[in-house]
């Protein structure tokens, strides 16, 4: 399986990576209504996203400090305080959160949801997570996402390390149903060198970062394909090409909801 902290980030560059996510995502979320709707998190408040972000910064923070084991906090308990106050106490959580990496070694083995990891493996999965409900805030917001490509390419692979790293069926039942018999799918990024090659064997999924032919290709520009892989827009939106076995694409849709 491929190895989940295997990236092309430094540290340096996921740390500068999660307060720039983080920046973008309290900008989107400025003059919001903190009861309105997030329209691709339907069951979330603008305030509950808010809470979010901000909560799970600091809770990964604490594990890194700790080392040890602590239950996924509900973020409708979050206080992130008046929609004014948002800034500070989003800006406030990422710099806990780098400065408990930094400090304590981003090589020091931490708990994690699927086994012992660097800590380097919160910050990277918080980035990931900030920057995909980035997304979710410029949707709710109806402004343009705008992502760095590097930062929408890692948070692809930090999705896929996550999909593909043993033991993700237990936490995810659904993606046992990726299992396969050798069917391929590509990325395939417009805006940057090396896509993605996705293979379904028998014993789940592996990917390299490698531009192939495949049984199906996904093809735009790195930003729309984190899109479409988020589940953060629709195969058919129009920025996106599809060539090949569509109903293995629509299969790889329908089984990686997380």
């Amino acid at each position: 399986m491929q190895q989940l902290q295997i990236h092309d980030l430094d540290v340096e560059r996921l740390a500068t990576g999660l307060r720039e996510e983080t920046g973008a995502f309290a900008r989107a979320v400025a003059g919001l209504d903190p009861h309105a709707p997030v329209p691709t998190c339907p069951e979330w408040r603008v305030r509950d996203l808010v809470g979010h972000i901000g909560q799970a910064h600091r809770w990964s923070a604490e594990l890194v400090r700790t080392r040890a084991a602590a239950p996924v906090p509900d973020p409708r308990a979050a206080e992130p305080g008046a929609p004014r106050e948002w800034p500070e106490w989003l800006r406030d959580g990422a710099d806990a959160l780098v400065a408990a990496v930094v400090d304590g070694g981003p090589a020091t083995p931490v708990w994690t949801f699927l086994d012992e990891r660097p800590a380097a493996f919160w910050l990277r999965r918080m980035l990931a997570d900030t920057a995909v409900h980035h997304a979710d805030a410029a949707g709710a917001a109806r402004v343009d996402f705008a992502i760095a490509p590097d930062l929408a390419a890692d948070t692809i692979s930090e999705g896929l390390g996550l999909i593909a790293a043993a033991g993700s069926a237990n936490l995810q039942p659904a993606l046992a149903e990726l299992r396969g018999d050798g069917e391929t799918l590509q990325l395939r990024p417009d805006d940057l060198g090396a896509g993605w090659l996705i293979t379904r064997t028998p014993a789940g999924v592996i990917w390299e970062r490698r531009t192939a032919d495949a049984d199906v290709t996904v093809s735009g520009a790195v930003r729309d394909l984190l899109l479409v892989f988020s589940r953060r827009t629709d195969p058919d939106d129009d920025r996106i090409t599809i060539t090949g076995d569509r109903a293995l694409l629509d299969h790889w849709w329908a089984h990686t909801a997380f």
